[in-house]
This record gives structure tokens, sequence and C-alpha cells, in this order.
């Protein structure tokens, strides 16, 4: 069957998700986080404690729609776009409620862009702790005729970057980050990856987004999670473990634009914003 529009505008479930110091120890691992970051990486270094990467709010805030966008190849599938806003510092463990609507498909001609938005509380206070909004993009299912989507206006500074930041990855990154809860065979099968059109598994978008995460706040944020609000971007090209990927930040006061690519200048994640709070 095509893809069900009628998903679109209708709210999940409440669906619970719970995270450990555990988890969240080896998110941080997997987006690369090591011996120089042990808020980050450890639950017991003297005289620090345990603190969590501000983008495993994505993962935190996941939740099912409830039921299937259509009947495609889920290897035309890919990440387009990640946005979060984060209300308060995620805790190292924790359990949320969280409902998430399709707030939009989209003709792209080549596919089809779905877009979807997941608000995640405090399963115990109901607190609002996260606003997580995705785009997926679905090759071969567009030209149905049907809006194009908003555009976006984001253009790069006319400066060069304040800052940036220089992370190589892992041959194995993408086996260590699939361990989070992403088992795509995308990512790991090297059948699956040739028949999505790719030479070998690629990285994960988030984990990259993780990667990404990580210069926006040793640079930008002073390694503060608490002062970490948002971030978005969009997936522009693949990444393969091992590569080495480079942040571009231009900062304007609380505000950031940023960029990121990898060493042959191909742009990886773009149109990215980032928002903090004063220090």
């Amino acid at each position: 069957m095509p893809l069900d529009y009628s998903l679109i505008g209708v709210e999940s479930a409440p669906h619970e998700r719970s995270w450990t110091s555990a988890d969240t120890l080896l998110y941080a691992l997997g987006v690369g986080a090591g011996t120089g970051e042990l808020a980050f990486t450890t639950e017991n270094s003297a005289g620090v404690r345990q603190r969590v990467l501000p983008t495993f709010a994505v993962l935190a805030a996941q939740a099912p729609t409830g039921r299937r966008l259509g009947d495609f190849d889920p290897a035309m599938l890919v990440h387009a776009e990640q946005a979060f806003e984060l209300h308060r510092e995620l805790p190292p463990a924790g359990r949320v409620r969280t409902t998430s609507t399709v707030t939009g498909i989209y003709d792209k001609g080549s596919g089809a862009l779905v877009t979807i938005e997941a608000r995640a509380a405090d399963a115990e206070s109901g607190e609002p702790l996260i606003t997580s909004r995705s785009s997926v993009f679905i090759r071969g299912e567009g030209g149905f005729g049907g809006d194009r989507g908003p555009r976006d206006e984001w253009a790069e500074p006319g400066r060069p970057p304040d800052h940036t930041v220089t992370y190589e990855t892992r041959q194995d990154q993408a086996l260590l980050y699939r361990l989070s809860g992403d088992r795509n065979p995308l990512h790991s099968d090297p059948v699956f990856a040739a028949r999505a059109g790719f030479p070998r598994p690629i990285l994960h978008g988030l984990c990259t987004y993780g990667i990404t995460g990580r210069a926006l706040l040793h640079a930008v944020a002073g390694s503060d999670p608490a002062r970490f609000a948002a971030m978005s971007g969009r997936f522009s090209k693949p990444v393969f473990p091992g590569e080495t990927l480079t942040v571009s930040i231009w900062v304007d006061g609380l505000t950031a634009s940023f960029r990121t690519a990898k060493e042959d200048g191909t742009v990886v994640i773009d149109r990215g914003r980032a928002a903090f709070r004063p220090a």
C-alpha cells in the first residue's frame, strides 16, 4: 500500500521509556566520548559526577507512531533531519512518557519526506523534558502530487567559523553505537547496505549528530549540559565508519550555526542551528 496519509495529526498512545546510568554511559562511548570526558563516560571518578550528553535526548524521546507509515522497502528509508529542545538537563537514569504525531508527509519528487514530533515528559511528575522533531526521507515514494513542504532559509554566515572541532570516528563506530538501540542492518550488514546502494555499511546519522553535539557542547557551552537548550540539523551525505569529521561553528550570542563535513569537504550535516542558556 502507499504511505498512510491518515496518520497526519493523530497523536499516538503514550509510550513509556526508561534508561539507566549504563545506557547513558554506553551512548557517550558510542558517539566517540572517551577518557577526556569522564563526566559522560564514567559514574565513579573521584570528584566527578555523571552527566548526560544532551543529544541522548533524541533516543530518550523516541516512541512508535502506533501504526506503520506504509508498505515500502525499509532499505529506501533514511533519516533526513533531526531537532530537539531540552526543557531541563537530562538525568543519568530516568523514565519518560512520550506521545508522537506525524506532522506532515511531503512530496519531494524522488521520494516522500515524513515529519514527526515527539513530546516526552517525566513519567513521575509529568514535567516536560524533551521535544523532538525529526523527518525521514523514503526514496521512491514521491510523485504523488502533494505539497513539497516548508523551505528552510539557513545561510552560512559570511565570516570564518568561530570554532572548528575535528573528531576521528572508529572503524567499528557503528557497531558500538548500534548497542544504544538502532539495530538497522544498514549500519552493520554489508549485504543490506549494498541493497541500499552503499559499498559498505554507513554510520548512523544520529551517531554523526551526537558527535556534532559533543563539539557544540564543549566549544560553546563550556562542557555544561545544563546550558544546552536546542539543536537541529539536516543529514546531507552519508558517513562511513573511520572517516574524520570537522564541525564548523559560528556563534551569535546564545545561538550558533554549524555545519559538519568530512576531510574532503563533503558536508554531512547541513543547516545546523543550536541554542544555549547563559552560564
